[in-house]
């Protein structure tokens, strides 16, 4: 009997935390894009960025309902894996309060720059939204 208790236990916290694990679901038409700067455009700093969402609407980390997300920038690296938080460092910052825009001080050069929705808990969609990369050169 209590092995079938233990059974029973580990079961129902492996439910849990599997449903826990599964990222949230994206509208099937959901884009992001950014609405300043433009791709090869030359700007000077400090530099606005608007971030641009159809599809889908923007809501606060920690919020869950459906077809919503936050805007995560990518600066100068690679999107991060598509099946874990998004990394909260100088490269990838996280607009958890629901921002839609930012100013961000970039040294002179080149810059890439990307957006990633994220759902409630920092993690890519289950279809993931991410923006196409854009280059800029800060003046």
């Amino acid at each position: 009997m209590l092995n079938l208790m233990k059974m029973a236990a580990t079961a129902l916290m492996l439910t849990v935390a599997g449903g826990a694990l599964a990222a949230a679901e994206s509208a099937k038409d959901a884009r992001v894009y950014f609405i300043t700067p433009q791709d090869g455009e030359t700007v000077t700093g400090p530099v606005s960025i608007k971030f641009g969402l159809s599809g889908m609407g923007v809501a606060p980390a920690g919020v869950e309902r459906a077809n919503t997300g936050h805007h995560h920038l990518i600066i100068d690296a690679p999107l991060p894996s598509l099946d874990q938080s998004v990394p909260s460092d100088e490269h990838y910052r996280h607009f958890g309060g629901g921002q839609t825009e930012t100013t961000i001080e970039l040294a002179p050069g080149e810059h890439t720059l990307q957006l990633l929705m994220g759902d409630q808990l920092h993690r890519p969609h289950s279809s993931a939204v991410f923006s196409d990369v854009i280059t800029i050169t800060v003046k």
